[in-house]
């Protein structure tokens, strides 16, 4: 197995779970072991020290010295490959072209004139089937992946 096939066997369930989660949160900032718990609804903060230590372990993750985790390094492995990164944001490949192609219909309806013809007929059953998959590749893959953000903790020191 190469070094991408055996980190992608690696990164899966839960594990993969709380990587995406800390790539949807944002990799520049730093998370405790009780808010990746709380965030990803583990029964104990046991399981989330696991799958932080274990993608320490593969690379992914650094940790500091108050024991907090930060992303080290990304990777487009599993789910991961179905997204792009245009700027900060992290979008589903099938949005792109799902938007696209939704522009490309717009225009034909509002360019060509629209008749009963069998050519227009048989372009319009094309344009709004690949549109229905698209948006629904598109719906099923923000589902599949679907995360609630970390709220951060304020530590209140009082003396």
């Amino acid at each position: 197995m190469d070094s991408e096939e055996e980190l992608e066997y690696k990164l899966r369930g839960k594990t993969l779970q709380v990587y995406l989660h800390l790539i949807k949160s944002g990799t520049n900032e730093s998370y405790g072991v009780r808010e990746i718990q709380r965030a990803l609804g583990f029964k104990s903060p046991s399981i989330a020290s696991y799958h932080l230590e274990k993608l320490r372990e593969l690379g992914l993750l650094t940790k500091d010295d108050k024991g907090d985790y930060r992303i080290a390094k990304e990777v487009n492995v599993g789910l991961l490959k179905l997204y792009i990164k245009i700027g900060g944001f992290r979008l589903p490949r099938f949005l792109l072209y799902a938007c696209f192609i939704t522009s490309m219909v717009f225009t034909y309806l509002l360019v060509y004139p629209q008749t009963l013809s069998l050519h227009n007929l048989f372009a319009l059953m094309v344009s709004f089937s690949s549109l229905t998959i698209l948006w629904l590749e598109t719906l099923l893959i923000l589902r599949e992946t679907r995360l609630r953000p970390i709220k951060k903790e304020v530590k209140n020191e009082s003396t």
